[in-house]
């Protein structure tokens, strides 16, 4: 792994999101950009958030079973929580 920046790959997952939704701007975008084409690790990990983006996109609540519709609302308050 070629670090070009001096963004650690903990603080590019903390980021990703904003990347892919298009919120990262300027200097922050630069710095983004350039560890990620000198880190292959956190390419990995960028390609696999954009699939589990995609997939979850297609995930429709009847095709839910109702327990793992309750679970997965269970997991979305606990984190808006906090928790």
């Amino acid at each position: 792994m070629s670090v070009t920046d001096d963004i650690a790959c903990r603080e590019m997952v903390e980021l990703m999101s904003d990347y892919l939704e298009g919120a990262l701007a300027g200097d922050a975008l630069g710095r983004f950009e350039r560890h990620l084409a000198g880190c292959d690790g956190c390419e990995r990990a960028l390609d696999q958030l954009r699939e589990a983006v995609r997939l979850t996109g297609m995930l429709r609540v009847a095709d839910l079973r109702p327990s793992d519709r309750d679970r997965l609302l269970g997991l979305y308050r606990a984190w808006r929580a906090g928790g």
